[in-house]
């Protein structure tokens, strides 16, 4: 009978439980908003599953979730998130972290993804991101894997931009998927953003400079 009892409560820990879930994530609201994790619940929350605030992976989990606004979760978004992941312990959402990771690894998945971010971490009284957000999502999603991104990151630094609107943002991943480090597959007349047109002739005209800088200092 005990044995029974305690096989039955193992199985109830290990399956997952929607009462659990809840109970959860009240531990991080507030009684004054217990329907909203805001941005002192999600440091706890990450302190618990072990992971940095930055990490890309929280991205991917704020889209398993549709959370609509940076730094928050809602009631609705963590149950809708979670319950798709089974998951009612910070051991269960740490097991599932590597699964998460996985989505960035599929290229039509990261599109998903990368698109989500964009509304994701504007300010929603703006149209478009400013430039300092834009900058931050832009090294977590493509600063590993875009051989032009620090170029890049450099040009917006001191170009005149200082928003980043939708058409710019999803146009930046197809160039970053598209179109060789050495630019020889740009297409001047092709349907660019102006403001990759702009980077493209700042890069030549910074590569021209770096290539004389190179050649006058072989020839003294």
């Amino acid at each position: 009978m005990d044995s029974t009892r305690r096989h039955s409560k193992a199985e109830d820990i290990s399956s997952f439980s929607q009462k659990r879930c809840i109970a959860w994530f009240r531990e991080y609201t507030t009684p004054d908003d217990p329907d909203t994790l805001g941005p002192e619940g999600m440091e706890k929350f990450c302190e618990d599953i072990g992971v940095e605030p930055e990490n890309v992976v929280m991205l991917v989990l704020a889209w398993k979730m549709n959370a609509r606004q940076m730094g928050f979760f809602t009631l609705q978004e963590w149950t809708k998130g979670l319950t798709e992941l089974q998951c009612d312990t910070h051991t269960k959402v740490q097991n599932k972290l590597d699964y998460l990771k996985s989505f960035l690894h599929e290229p039509s998945t990261f599109k998903s993804i990368y698109r989500y971010a964009y509304d994701f971490a504007r300010d929603k009284d703006q149209r478009s991101m400013d430039m300092e957000t834009a900058r931050a999502m832009l090294q977590l999603l493509l600063g590993r894997q875009w051989s032009l991104y620090s170029q890049f990151n450099n040009f917006l630094e001191q170009s005149k931009y200082k928003v980043i609107n939708k058409d710019q943002w999803c146009n930046i991943l197809e160039f970053s998927r598209s179109i060789q480090s050495d630019l020889m597959n740009y297409d001047v007349d092709g349907a660019w953003p102006v403001m990759l047109d702009e980077f493209v002739e700042w890069l030549k005209a910074a590569r021209e400079q770096t290539g004389k800088g190179s050649s006058s200092g072989k020839g003294s």
